[in-house]
C-alpha cells in the first residue's frame, strides 16, 4: 500500500492472492477508474495493472477472485491465457481493461498484435514468482518487463509472491525490483501445521496396489461433502495410464496435464471440484496456487525432484484453516529428497519414520564423497528461501572487509531490519533495502 516493491513469501493457502489483489484494486481506484488512456499510440488497450501467472488454471482462478474483490467497484478485470480462442478474449479486452491477468505466452501474442500496450502499467504482480522465473519462464518475463513498453523498475510497483523463494530465484527476481522489501510470513517453505504428513516406503511395482488400498480407506469429507483426493505423478503418460487403471478398478478418476486441451483441463477441474469425479490424477500443472475446496488428501504417487515442488503440491490441502492429509510414496530413487523431507516434517512437528533418517544419512555420505548437489539440497538456515539472500551477500562483504552491521540491526523473528540508505557502500549496489520476518500460522 505504501508503494514499495515487494518480494513476499508465505505458506501455501495463506491468502497471497488477496494480499496483492486488494492493494492493486485500491490503487486503481485511487488513481481513478477510466482515467487512464483507453488505447495507446499503437491502438493497444492500456491496463493500469498486470498480474502474471504461470498456468491457465491459476490465471483463471486469480481472475475470478479479483472480480469478487472488485465487485461493483467499476474496475474492469480481464483474463487472457493460451489454449482458449484469442478472438473472444480480444473482444472482451476491447471493452476496456484496468487490470489484466495473463499468462506470459498469450500476453506476448497480444502485444505483438498491437492489442495490448504496457505503457501505462503502474502495478506488476507475479504470482508463483519462483516458477515464473525458472528456466522455462525467465526469457518471456524478461521480454515483457525489459523489452516491451512497460515503465522501468522504480516507475512502477512490482510485487512478487510465492510460497518458496530459493536463492537463485531471488537473484533473478531482484533484476525486476527496485528498493524492495523482502517479507517472510510464517514458516516459509514449510507446510502449514494443519497438514498431517506421512511418508511411506513403497516400491514402484507396489504403488498402484498401495494407492488402491488408501483410496478404499478414504472417508467422507466434512459437512457431508465428498472427500477429494489429488494424486500427483511425474509424467503426462503416467497420469493417463493411472487414470485408466483407476477407472478399470471402479475408482472415479480423471487426469489433468499440459497435453490436455484447455476445455478438457477445465472440465477435469469442474468434475473434481463438484465431487462428481473425486480423484484427480495430475502432473505439476495442478500444484501451483490452485485453491480447490475440500481437498482432504494429497498423494505423491511420484515424488517430485525438488523439495520446493513438494511443498507446493501438498499445499493443495490444509487451506484456509482446514486440516488435510499428505501421503508420499518413497523409495530408493527418492533418496536426494530425504533430508529435505525430514527438515520439512520436523518444522511442522510431524513424526519422521526412522528408515527415512537412514536414507538421509546415506545421502550425506554421498555428498561427502563428492556426489549429489544441485537445487534440491536444502540445509541450514536458508531452508526454502524464507530469508533474504542479500544477507548472505552482506556476510561475504563483512568477511572480506571486516565486520559491519550495514543496517541489519538485531535480526530476529517478528523484527524488521533497519533500512540502509547509502547505496554506494552496500555491496552489489543493492542500496536501500529492508527485510521483514512476520510471525503467524505457527
Amino acid at each position: 500500500m505504501a508503494g514499495r516493491d515487494l518480494m513476499a513469501c508465505a505458506q501455501t493457502g495463506s491468502g497471497k492472492t488477496a494480499a496483492f489483489c486488494f492493494p492493486i484494486i485500491s490503487g486503481v481506484l485511487n488513481n481513478g477508474v477510466g482515467l487512464s488512456p483507453a488505447r495507446g499510440v499503437d491502438r493497444g488497450v492500456c491496463p493500469s495493472a498486470l498480474i502474471l501467472s504461470p498456468t491457465r488454471e491459476l490465471a483463471g482462478q486469480i481472475h475470478e477472485e479479483a472480480k469478487k474483490f472488485g465487485y461493483q467497484s467499476g474496475v474492469k478485470i480481464v483474463v487472457a491465457y493460451g489454449g482458449a480462442p484469442i478472438s473472444q478474449q480480444l473482444r472482451i479486452l476491447d471493452r476496456g481493461c484496468d487490470i489484466l491477468v495473463a499468462t506470459p505466452g498469450r500476453l506476448v501474442d497480444m502485444i505483438e498484435r498491437s492489442r495490448v500496450s504496457l505503457s501505462n502499467i503502474k502495478y506488476l504482480a507475479l504470482d508463483e514468482a519462483d516458477r515464473m522465473l525458472d528456466m522455462g519462464f525467465e526469457p518471456q518475463i524478461r521480454r515483457i518487463v525489459e523489452q516491451m513498453d512497460m515503465p522501468r523498475s522504480g516507475a512502477r510497483q512490482t510485487l512478487l509472491f510465492s510460497a518458496t523463494f530459493p536463492d537463485e530465484i531471488q537473484r533473478l527476481a531482484a533484476d525486476f525490483l527496485s528498493n524492495y522489501i523482502f517479507l517472510s510470513v510464517g514458516r516459509v517453505g514449510s507446510s502449514t501445521g494443519l497438514i498431517a504428513q506421512r511418508v511411506e516406503l513403497v516400491e514402484d511395482m507396489d504403488k498402484r496396489n498401495h494407492l488402491m488400498k488408501l483410496l478404499s480407506q478414504q472417508a467422507n469429507g466434512a459437512h457431508g461433502k465428498v472427500a477429494l483426493t489429488l494424486v500427483f505423478v511425474e509424467t503426462k503418460r503416467s497420469a493417463d495410464s493411472l487414470e485408466n487403471w483407476l477407472r478399470m478398478n471402479r475408482f472415479p478418476a480423471i487426469a489433468i496435464h499440459g497435453d490436455k486441451v484447455q476445455m478438457e483441463r477445465e472440465q477435469a477441474l469442474r468434475l473434481f471440484k463438484c465431487g462428481k469425479t473425486p480423484i484427480l490424477v495430475a502432473t505439476d500443472v495442478a500444484s501451483r496456487g490452485l485453491d480447490i475446496p475440500h481437498v482432504s488428501h494429497v498423494i505423491n504417487f511420484d515424488l517430485p525432484k525438488s523439495i520446493d515442488d513438494y511443498v507446493h503440491r501438498i499445499g493443495r490441502t490444509g487451506r484456509a484453516g482446514n486440516s488435510g492429509l499428505a501421503t508420499a510414496f518413497f523409495n530408493a530413487k527418492n533418496q536426494p529428497l530425504a533430508k529435505g523431507l525430514i527438515e520439512l516434517m520436523q518444522e511442522s512437528n510431524q513424526e519422521v519414520p526412522s528408515w527415512l533418517n537412514e536414507y538421509a544419512e546415506g545421502e550425506s555420505q554421498t555428498y561427502s564423497s563428492g556426489g549429489g548437489g544441485g537445487r534440491n539440497r536444502r540445509s541450514g538456515g536458508s531452508k526454502f528461501g524464507g530469508y533474504d539472500y542479500r544477507r548472505d551477500s552482506q556476510y561475504a562483504h563483512d568477511s572480506y572487509y571486516g565486520p559491519s552491521s550495514y543496517g541489519y540491526g538485531d535480526y530476529s523473528g517478528g523484527m524488521s531490519a533497519a533500512p540502509y540508505n547509502d547505496a554506494a557502500a552496500v555491496p552489489n549496489g543493492y542500496g536501500n533495502y529492508e527485510t521483514i520476518v512476520a510471525g503467524g500460522w505457527d
